[in-house]
């Protein structure tokens, strides 16, 4: 609002200028009169200096400096006071002026009311600048008995004036309320239009990018199963083949995943778990894992961890466990990648007390700097390096997105041909600790996360896709469960009724009951099943996980569903249902 009235009274410049040079020569006449001759010269100075003085006001207010509201407020007010200097050398001047004493005052009056006037769109100004005006030409009109009658009128004018300048002030005040509303709706809609431009490029730079990654994929998955089926007379395809395949389509999965994954976190829905974690162990597993690829590479993959960081006995990273090892695998996996000869590093050691990086160093091809901040971009691509390569352009964007998340930070480093460095920095507890299992597993494995179920389960799905059925079915299968098949949650309901079950897994949306209200029903029931582990089904919604771990699930996986993932879920879900009922014997 200052900025505003400030803004007006330099647009009123030029016009209160050109009133005070018409009035100079009606000055000069009555003070033709006037005998004192060397006051009447320093007015004319006065008039000069003023001029000048505003003349170099308006060229400093084109300058950065005028950006200060509080200095050019007090820039105003001085040039105001300047013309209320001048009002006052009139007045001395009217002094000596004999009979043209009255007429010179009642012109100084005159040039206190133009001061008003145009001090009346700053509030500070108007209270300043125009009792300074009018002081001396008042006082000079009542310190003679003969001018009182004419000093009345003067005072009269000016109070009234005063009080038009106020009223004025304030009604300028609320045109500039309205305008800065305005202003800030202009400014709101601008910045909604540019969300929403962002919004429709990013839903085409999706539409692009799997539109591409899904249509190769598809292909080539489709000739294999064409093959398979016989289509077109081919021969069966080869063991290479449905290697190639199964790869397409693992690109594919991993595409899909990220994208969802990206969309989550930008949407501010994904939910994440401070714990602590070993993030020795987490590395040490990622990199035996992605080593049998790099060796098949001619690459070295090796692991250093800072002398003593092993073997404290307290101490852990604090972040989302799962979702580090996501960062992690794609930081590896890239480098891997990426990389067609020499080594690659994963480097783990402290930064200050509560900080710890685990960087992952490599000898690929390298990046530019607008190279490194385009790979960071979300669905773009470097072409440089990733002509061939698969890929949606969102793995270093959603591994940084989640970094911050977790309150961390992810940076890299790189010089053409030289190679890359990206580093994950978390948050690190020196106090916390982290229970070491027995038996430590090298990397997830789909024999080791089964091997915690004893006995084959009899395990009730109730899935309304007929594929994600076929699919959860064959894993269970394939990892020695008897399953049963209920096609949505009402007939899973009736069939918890009439048979025993070990597992339940439920899809968490489904027509007649769906995932929350199956798993709720069935906690309800009055057998044996109500204490079974229940483990959610669900498409990747954070509000449908809650949801179901709400209505009594006791674990949640998310499509699409994977061998491990499903043994490690099972696995989970039966553990801490032997936990709950051997906690709730000892208590009885």
């Amino acid at each position: 609002m200052d900025r505003m009235s400030l803004d007006l009274q330099r647009g009123l410049l030029p016009y209160a200028l050109a009133l005070f040079a018409i009035c100079l020569p009606i000055y000069v006449w009555a003070g033709s009169f006037a005998s004192n001759t060397v006051w009447m010269t320093a007015t004319f100075a006065m008039f000069a200096i003023n001029w000048a003085a505003f003349y170099f006001v308006v060229a400093w207010l084109k300058t950065e400096a005028a950006t200060n509201i509080r200095r050019r407020m007090r820039v105003h007010i001085a040039c105001g006071l300047l013309w209320a200097v001048t009002c006052g050398q009139i007045a001395v001047v009217a002094e000596a002026a004999g009979p043209a004493r009255e007429a010179l005052q009642m012109v100084a009056v005159a040039a206190a009311v133009i001061c008003f006037f145009f001090s009346a769109p700053s509030l500070p100004a108007l209270l300043i600048v125009g009792p300074a005006a009018a002081a001396g030409p008042l006082l000079g009109l009542f310190l003679h008995p003969e001018s009182r009658l004419q000093a009345g009128l003067a005072w009269g004018a000016v109070a009234l004036t005063m009080a038009l300048c106020l009223i004025l002030n304030r009604l300028l005040r609320a045109q500039f309320t309205l305008v800065a509303e305005r202003e800030a709706l202009f400014a709101e809609r601008a910045a909604s239009l540019e969300k929403a431009e962002r919004l429709a490029k990013s839903k085409s730079d999706i539409v692009a990018t799997l539109s591409h990654e899904i249509r190769n994929g598809l292909t080539g998955v489709t000739h294999v199963l064409a093959a398979a089926v016989g289509q077109g007379g081919r021969a069966a395809p080869s063991r290479e083949q449905l290697a190639a395949a199964l790869d397409a389509a693992n690109d594919l999965v991993t595409v899909l995943n990220a994208t969802l994954d990206s969309e989550t976190a930008h949407a501010g829905r994904l939910t994440l778990d401070q714990e602590a974690f070993d993030p020795v162990r987490l590395t040490r597993d990622l990199v035996l894992l992605n080593r049998p690829h790099a060796a098949a590479k001619g690459v070295e993959l090796a692991l250093h961890v800072e002398p003593g960081l092993e073997s404290l006995a307290v101490g852990a990273a604090m972040a989302d466990a799962t979702r580090t090892r996501q960062v992690l695998a794609n930081l590896i996996g890239n480098a891997v990648k990426y990389t067609v000869r020499g080594r690659i590093e994963a480097r783990i050691e402290r930064r200050g007390e509560d900080r710890i990086a685990v960087s992952i160093a490599d000898t690929g091809p390298g990046l530019t700097p607008e190279e490194m901040e385009q790979a960071f971009e979300p669905f773009r691509r470097v072409e440089r390096t990733g002509a061939g390569i698969p890929g949606a352009g969102l793995g270093l964007s959603l591994a940084r997105q989640l970094a911050q998340l977790m309150g961390g930070s992810l940076a890299g480093q790189s010089a053409v041909g030289v190679g890359s460095c990206f580093t994950l920095e978390l948050a690190w507890d020196a106090e916390a600790s982290v229970e070491v299992p027995a038996e430590p597993e090298p990397f997830a494995s789909v024999t080791a996360a089964a091997a915690h179920s004893t006995r084959p389960l009899r395990v009730l799905i109730a899935e309304d896709d007929a594929l994600n059925a076929a699919m959860l079915r064959a894993i269970l299968e394939q990892l020695g469960h008897q399953v049963v098949h209920a096609h949505n949650g009402r007939r899973a309901l009736d069939l918890a009724q009439l048979a025993e079950f070990d597992l339940l897994m439920l899809d968490g949306r489904m027509p007649l009951l769906d995932g929350p209200q199956t798993a709720a029903a069935v906690r309800a029931l009055d057998a044996p099943v109500a204490a079974a582990p229940i483990i959610a089904v669900i498409g990747g919604d954070a509000e449908e996980a809650r949801e179901c771990l709400e209505a009594g699930a006791d674990a949640v996986l998310r499509k699409p569903v994977t061998v491990a993932g499903v043994a490690r879920a099972v696995a989970d879900a039966v553990a801490r249902s032997r936990d709950e009922t051997s906690a709730s014997r000892s208590a009885a």
